[in-house]
């Protein structure tokens, strides 16, 4: 794993099993036209390898990867 600091959209540093919301409208592809909305809380996410990707699970989607430019720390 990376020694980067993983940081949200506003510098925070994230760790795992933290909970993170949305701040932008999220499509997510191949999920047959499901759209995340801004203010959705993500619980107990897990770091990448990547320091500007997260991975996340919510209600209509397992195993999503998502950028760490489009999440907050809540």
């Amino acid at each position: 794993m990376s020694e980067d600091v993983v940081r949200d959209a506003n510098g925070n540093a994230l760790a795992d099993g933290d909970s993170v919301t949305l701040i932008k409208d999220l499509k997510v592809k191949g999920s047959g036209g499901v759209t995340l909305k801004r203010g959705l809380l993500v619980k107990s996410i897990r770091l990448t390898g990547d320091p500007e990707e997260i991975e996340a699970h919510v209600d209509r989607v397992r195993g999503l990867v998502l950028r760490t430019e489009f999440v907050k720390k809540a």
